[in-house]
């Protein structure tokens, strides 16, 4: 199997930097490098080899009628030929996207941190 190229997104170097931040406010700047680290040793590799490594985010059952057209409009706007995907890696949220064999690191978040923006890449 061929290996993905790995795209990153401004919106995912922009959330390291948030992550960055709200490590340092809550005196964990430790924490910091230790995600780094893992996302370079472990992460990022394991999903070039395996783009599918994480779990279909469209996979959580829509149980509003706002949820269902979001839904809708976000499948319409990603394409039948792109995959959103979600890995979960100890405290941190990873979201990216799957298109041929290019993956599109999208967003990562600590846990205790606000949801995702998709206006960034995926514009109406």
């Amino acid at each position: 199997m061929t290996p993905v190229t790995l795209r990153v997104t401004r919106n995912f170097s922009r959330n390291l930097d948030a992550i960055k931040a709200f490590l340092c406010e809550a005196d964990a700047a430790a924490a910091f490098a230790e995600l780094l680290d893992d996302l370079f040793a472990e992460v990022l590799p394991a999903l070039e080899d395996f783009p599918d490594l994480g779990a279909d985010f469209f996979r959580h059952p829509t149980t509003s009628l706002e949820a269902l057209s979001r839904t809708r409009k976000l499948r319409r706007r990603l394409g039948p030929d792109t995959f959103l995907r979600e890995l979960i890696r100890g405290d941190y949220l990873l979201l990216y996207a799957r298109r041929g064999q290019e993956v599109f690191l999208l967003s990562i978040r600590h846990h205790r941190q606000l949801s995702f923006d998709f206006s960034e890449h995926w514009p109406v």
